[in-house]
C-alpha cells in the first residue's frame, strides 16, 4: 500500500541551500545533510545532525513529507507513515 502523503506531496524545490538556517540562527555549524519540507519549503538538518531541525519542523508543523536537499538526490520521506518514495 502506498503512502497517500507521498502521493499528494507538492513539488517544492529546495533551490541551492548550503546550510541549515536553524543551526545558523543558534550559532551551530554542525549539520550533516539538509532536508526540505514539501509543504512549505522549510529547510532543516537531517536526523544524523545533532539538532535534527527537519524532524523538529515536522513535530511542530505536522507537515508530513520532506525531500533531500542534497545535490543530485530527489528521494522523499513521509514522517507519518515512515515510508520513502
Amino acid at each position: 500500500m502506498s503512502c497517500q502523503h507521498l502521493t499528494e506531496a507538492g513539488a517544492v524545490e529546495p533551490g541551492t541551500v548550503e546550510e541549515c538556517p536553524d543551526c545558523v540562527a543558534i550559532g551551530d555549524a554542525d549539520w550533516v545533510h539538509l532536508r526540505a519540507c514539501l509543504t512549505c519549503g522549510h529547510v532543516g538538518c537531517c536526523d544524523s545532525s545533532p539538532n535534527q531541525h527537519a524532524t523538529k519542523h515536522f513535530e511542530s508543523s505536522g507537515h508530513p513529507v520532506i525531500r533531500s536537499a542534497q545535490p543530485g538526490e530527489t528521494w522523499r520521506w513521509c514522517y507519518v507513515d515512515e515510508e520513502i518514495g
